[in-house]
């Protein structure tokens, strides 16, 4: 995964740009009506129930819209909430609250979304030792967010992007010419360029996933679309030689039984790309 630092400039990017597209060269329906000393409050107001998510973020926005903002903060990242609740009040000045707000709801909206769902796929393989990987089908330009909010919702990212893990995929194997010829030349070309980079290797049947071991070399074994039977199989195959991983059209009625398979994860686009946002809003006080 990325280093921390990495991590705290995406978000940096993200607010920023968010700001620049939603604000342009100023908040012009605030500016006509609110003078600029105008001092006000408001309240995150939770109107579903979930987890919440993206408080961490919102503080950040605030900041990034007007340092002198305060948040008191009353229900933190994580936490189970119902409709009612309060997560925090905002106070300082009410043209800067009122720039800030769209993208504070927007983002703790979506990130609470995925959080919750995260959070009831973990609680669905609850005591297997399965861990629920994320993936790169995430927003556009929000990635880092929504790969927060799995973390908050008690899952594990995948890798963040292209550049911080290998992942040969079918198509990778199918373009270099074999699974085999695939993993030969991924490893050349990481002592080539003295990258340490982990490599997954997708496989799709019981032979694939043969020659990947007699390949070596690699992290972890992608089951991808496999049956329960077979993705018993292959585990009992690989046993100790790398770490598993079960993904492809895994839902609510079936991760558990995977989960029971053995493998060592679990990964599913799912928790960032099918998501309905909770429903929050920001009020006056």
């Amino acid at each position: 995964m990325i280093t921390a630092q990495q991590f705290q400039a995406e978000l940096n990017l993200i607010i920023s740009n968010a700001i620049r597209e939603d604000v342009g060269d100023g908040d012009h329906s605030s500016l006509a009506c609110i003078p600029s000393s105008a001092q006000g409050s408001a309240k995150l107001l939770v109107k579903d129930s979930g987890i919440i998510a993206g408080v961490a973020f919102a503080k950040m926005v605030f900041n990034y819209v007007d340092s002198n903002l305060k948040v008191a903060t009353f229900i933190q990242d994580g936490t189970e909430v119902k409709y009612g609740d309060v997560v925090f009040h905002v106070h300082g000045s009410t043209q800067s609250i009122l720039k800030a707000e769209r993208l504070v709801l927007n983002s703790m909206q979506r990130m609470s979304a995925i959080a919750t769902k995260t959070k009831s796929y973990v609680k669905l393989i609850e005591g297997t030792g399965v861990k629920i990987l994320d993936t790169r089908k995430t927003t556009p330009n929000f990635r880092a967010c929504e790969k927060w909010a799995v973390k908050i919702g008690g899952g594990e990212n995948h890798r963040f992007a292209l550049y911080d893990m290998i992942m040969l995929k079918d198509n990778h194997n199918d373009f270099a010419g074999g699974i085999t010829a695939s993993i030969v030349k991924t490893k050349q070309y990481l002592k080539e360029k003295n990258k340490d980079l982990k490599i997954i290797v997708e496989a799709r049947n019981i032979s694939e996933v043969q020659e990947i071991l007699v390949a070596g070399g690699v992290y972890r074994i992608l089951l991808d679309n496999f049956d329960f039977e077979t993705t018993k199989k292959a585990v009992e195959i690989i046993g100790n030689q790398c770490l598993t991983e079960s993904s492809g059209n895994i839902n609510e009625e079936t991760i558990r039984e995977y989960a029971l398979c053995g493998v060592n994860f679990i990964s599913s686009g799912a928790l960032t790309h099918s998501v309905y946002n909770m429903d929050l809003s920001l009020k006056a006080i």
